[in-house]
């Protein structure tokens, strides 16, 4: 068994902690409002913007060994620069006030999982940071593809305000091969256990970013 095999099974029960948030269901029938999904773009905002910020403190952390590693890190970088914006760009064709929630504090459920992800790379291995990167990309690939048409016919709301969802999941079936990839060059036994662990807890920890948007949640 590959180690992108193994991440994939030993993660199940963890994955469905994520799936099975009330939002996410709603979201997949159909029944969520406008206030929800711009609800869901605020949070994912406060996290996207740390994304370049994170994979630049994981390269710096990275000893002379892991110099393969960092070069695929840059890769990521040049990928994923900017996509805060499109977030924001998607909240204003919504109807939303996007410069408000720029301004705004994420709910504690997403500065916990941010945090988490800091103190992985700062405190712990920082090759673990990649359990986030699976979770995020593996994620984002099923919703785009499972949720956004569904929601955009729910909503009525015009195309461009789905560019978050639509875009980053079309490019991130790309960066799961990519990731693929990388982590069967992981030799090391404790890479291999940090980006498990940091996985296991990133679905429960993003599950939760999506519970903390289910008071808002309105029948569309």
């Amino acid at each position: 068994m590959s180690f992108f095999e193994r991440l994939q099974r030993e993660t199940a029960a963890d994955r469905q902690h994520l799936y099975g948030a009330p939002l996410i269901r709603a979201a997949f029938a159909g029944q969520v409002g406008r206030d929800d999904y711009i609800a869901f773009l605020s949070q994912a905002y406060h996290h996207v913007r740390h994304t370049v910020p994170l994979m630049m403190a994981c390269g710096a952390r990275l000893g002379a060994e892991d110099e393969w590693l960092r070069e695929k890190i840059a890769h990521y970088i040049e990928e994923e620069i900017g996509h805060q914006e499109w977030i924001l760009d998607d909240i204003r064709e919504a109807g939303g006030d996007a410069e408000a929630v720029r301004q705004a504090r994420p709910h504690p459920a997403t500065e916990l999982m941010v945090a988490y992800a800091y103190d992985t790379i700062m405190r712990g291995n920082p090759v673990g940071f990649f359990g986030m990167v699976f979770v995020l990309e593996s994620t984002s690939t099923e919703l785009a593809t499972g949720a956004a048409s569904t929601l955009q016919g729910a909503l009525g709301l015009p195309k461009k305000a789905f560019t978050y969802l639509t875009t980053h999941g079309a490019v991130d079936v790309g960066h799961v091969d990519f990731f693929r990839e990388l982590v069967e060059q992981l030799r090391r036994d404790e890479d291999r256990e940090a980006v498990l662990h940091a996985a296991r807890m990133f679905f429960r920890l993003y599950g939760d970013v999506f519970r903390s948007i289910e008071p808002m949640r309105k029948a569309a």
